[in-house]
C-alpha cells in the first residue's frame, strides 16, 4: 500500500500510470468552471506523494491547474494511522463533476489507493470539494463537499488560495474555522505549480 519513492516524486512505474490514467478522461461540459481539489495522504513519503499528485492534477486534460496551497501537516480526524499531509489545489475544468470525479479516482488508483474499510490510512486521496457553484447529491458525488466546512486541513489550504469563497448555503467560508480551532494543523512549505508535461 505504501507509495514507493520513485512514484512520490514522479518517475517510475506508478507515476508513468498515473500520467497514463490522466488521460482517460472524455466527458466534458462547457464553460469552465473552477474546482477545489482536497489533496491527503499519510502512508509512505506521504509530502511527496502530495506533491506529485499535483503534478498529475497539471496534466489532466480538460483541466488548468491554477493555483495550489501550501503543505501542511494535520493529525487524522476520524481516521486512523500516521499523520496527514494535506495541499489544495484549484483547477479550472470543462470536465462535468462526474468525470472530474472519476479523473480523481483514477490517479489515486495509480498511486496504490485501497479502500479496505471506511476511514483506511491512504496512499492517496483527491477529494472534490467544489465544482464552480454546483449543489448535487448523488449516490457518487455531493457538492459541496459535505464535509469541508468542518475540517482545519482543508479549511485553511483552501482559504489561502480564494480568501473570499462562499460555500453555497452555508456563506462566507472564513466563518467556519473557529469551530475547527481545536484539530491540529500546522503549514509547512510552499509547493511549487507545475507546468503541464502534456501538450493540449
Amino acid at each position: 500500500m505504501h507509495a514507493t519513492p520513485a512514484a512520490a516524486c514522479g518517475s517510475g512505474p506508478a507515476a508513468a500510470q498515473a500520467t497514463r490514467a490522466t488521460q482517460v478522461c472524455s466527458t466534458a461540459a462547457t464553460p469552465w468552471q473552477r474546482c477545489y481539489i482536497g489533496i491527503g495522504a499519510n502512508l509512505g513519503d506521504a509530502a511527496a506523494t502530495v506533491a506529485a499528485a499535483v503534478a498529475a492534477l497539471a496534466d489532466l486534460p480538460g483541466c488548468r491547474l491554477t493555483q495550489v496551497s501550501s503543505l501542511y501537516r494535520s493529525a487524522p480526524v476520524a481516521a486512523s494511522g500516521p499523520d496527514f499531509y494535506n495541499a489544495v489545489a484549484e483547477v479550472d475544468t470543462i470536465l462535468s463533476p462526474e468525470a472530474m470525479l472519476d479523473a480523481l479516482q483514477r490517479i489515486e488508483s495509480a498511486f496504490g489507493r485501497q479502500r479496505p474499510y471506511a476511514n483506511a490510512p491512504r496512499t492517496l486521496d483527491l477529494d472534490l470539494l467544489l465544482h464552480g457553484d454546483g449543489v448535487q447529491q448523488t449516490p457518487q458525488l455531493t457538492l459541496p463537499h459535505p464535509r469541508l466546512h468542518l475540517r482545519a486541513f482543508v479549511l485553511l489550504p483552501l482559504l489561502e488560495l480564494a480568501p473570499q469563497l462562499a460555500l453555497p448555503g452555508r456563506g462566507a467560508l472564513a466563518a467556519a474555522v473557529p469551530g475547527t480551532a481545536e484539530q491540529r494543523v500546522q503549514r509547512l512549505q510552499a509547493l511549487q505549480k507545475p507546468a503541464p508535461t502534456i501538450l493540449r
